[in-house]
């Protein structure tokens, strides 16, 4: 399950803009915690100097609509999106960051990405320049971003197959009173119970209805034309016309007419369970040489008579008895998850070098005549000073193009439309990706559970040291 916060980032007192920003991207890039680097993604921007693209497009912002802000401006925004321990894979957490913010910022932000994975759990640290990419406006917090944000989370993690918080709390609570809570009927339930059950004792008129309900205990008043109830034990009332369809006054007089038929509301039914997965047995004796006691022991056995049972109804509804057919589907599922694997990879990898290289060719463009002036000053120290941030940008870009081989720049449309193509080509994989991943760990736990029960697992383990024995003799 995924969780998340957003964080607006200010100025703070002492800081300039430009240290403001380059000290939290400094924190969120720690090669340390994003393995040397490899878990930073940039999105119109190139993070080894995004803090210096950042602070242009704010420039340019002020000479464009004149505006300036104090100490109190939003210089960026900062989400962070942690995930449940082992449940995903670093990559998998950067790709769903990128997909995260790119969908909140509407593409009109330049973001990064940054996954952490110093701690038990992987989580992310996005941060976006408030300033849009056009420099004329301004991402500004709204009311209910919190929730926003979570509810974006949430819905990736499903389209992805991972968990959420299901209907998280503001205020801290026990799952277990929270179930608790949740188990009870609410007024409105119990005062349409009380309903049906009065109509069941066929009551003469309305005004005989409503002396059944206060026999049962529920509290009848009136104010205006609006006919009020209190089941017993409520503190507050509740209209009966908002008890919904079939238990306002006008239909409810209607049934005791004759004129329509009373029909009780069902109650809402839980979804069914899905079926049991298979699990992989337990090594019992593996356990209890670790220090486990004979209580594990005695759960570990019925936990493995039960995966045994889902194992043989596994094989039997799918045809794989034979032990030759098992291992071949088996390495057939693990082929193909691996080939839609490498594509949805290679298709990623380019998607980055596009993103990159667009980015450039758009900062040398801005950049080109400040540059050039730089250098008929002769690479004055003062002009550097003065604009060091587009003579950052501008360097930065030619070196990207030289370590990208890249000798004729490609026109920004022509990328965009290459990009459009991969990413539709990678949505359009993603679908069958999770299909062969769920097919594949599914099989090889299932052939994991009859090479331990067969004893096939002892075999391949003798017969790996065979062949080191034998490779080593050779030598």
């Amino acid at each position: 399950m995924a969780t998340t916060r957003l964080m607006p980032l200010h100025t703070g007192k002492g800081r300039t803009v430009g240290t403001a920003i380059a000290d939290i991207l400094d924190y969120v890039k720690n090669p340390q915690k994003t393995d040397n680097g490899r878990l930073i993604t940039g999105w119109q921007c190139d993070s080894r100097v995004a803090d210096a693209e950042f602070l242009l497009s704010k420039r340019q912002y002020t000479a464009l609509t004149g505006r300036t802000r104090g100490e109190d401006d939003v210089i960026a925004y900062h989400v962070r999106q942690s995930f449940v321990p082992g449940e995903i894979t670093p990559e998998e957490a950067n790709r769903i960051g990128v997909e995260f913010a790119k969908r909140f910022t509407k593409n009109n932000h330049a973001f990064i990405v940054c996954t952490h994975i110093d701690k038990a759990h992987i989580h992310n640290h996005i941060i976006w320049n408030s300033t849009a990419l056009d420099c004329k406006r301004k991402f500004r917090n709204f009311w209910g971003s919190t929730r926003a944000v979570r509810r974006l989370s949430d819905t990736l993690c499903v389209e992805n197959g991972f968990s959420i918080v299901e209907n998280p709390k503001r205020h801290g609570k026990t799952y277990n009173k929270w179930l608790g809570d949740a188990a009870k009927p609410c007024q409105r339930e119990l005062l349409r119970t009380a309903i049906d059950e009065a109509l069941a004792k066929k009551p003469a008129d309305f005004e005989a209805l409503l002396k059944l309900l206060q026999e049962a205990g529920v509290e009848v008043s009136r104010r205006g034309k609006a006919l009020r109830l209190k089941a017993p034990g409520w503190k507050n009332v509740a209209r009966m016309d908002s008890l919904g369809d079939g238990y306002d006054e006008p239909e409810l007089r209607a049934v005791l007419s004759g004129e329509k038929e009373h029909t009780p509301r069902k109650k809402a039914e839980r979804p069914a369970p899905e079926p049991p997965c298979v699990n992989l047995l337990v090594d019992i004796q593996a356990k209890l040489k670790a220090g486990k006691g004979a209580g594990y022991e005695r759960w570990a056995r019925s936990f493995n008579l039960k995966q045994m049972a889902q194992t043989l109804n596994f094989l039997t509804e799918h045809g794989l008895l034979e032990y030759g057919k098992l291992k071949e589907k088996t390495a057939a599922a693990t082929a193909r998850y691996n080939e839609l694997s490498g594509q949805i990879k290679t298709a990623e990898q380019r998607l980055a070098e596009i993103t990159v290289l667009k980015t450039h060719i758009i900062n040398y463009s801005k950049t080109r005549e400040v540059y050039a002036a730089y250098r008929k000053a002769g690479y004055s120290k003062k002009f550097l000073a003065e604009h060091e941030s587009e003579i950052l940008l501008h360097k930065a870009a030619k070196k990207a193009f030289d370590d990208l081989g890249v000798k004729k720049l490609p026109t920004v449309r022509s990328l965009q439309t290459e990009y459009a193509a991969l990413l539709s080509e990678k949505k359009a994989a993603y679908g069958e990706y999770r299909k062969a991943r769920d097919e594949m760990k599914e099989l090889l736990t299932v052939k994991a559970n009859v090479d331990r029960l067969m004893g096939y697992e002892d075999q391949e383990k003798e017969q790996e040291t065979k062949e080191k024995q034998e490779q080593s003799k050779g030598r």
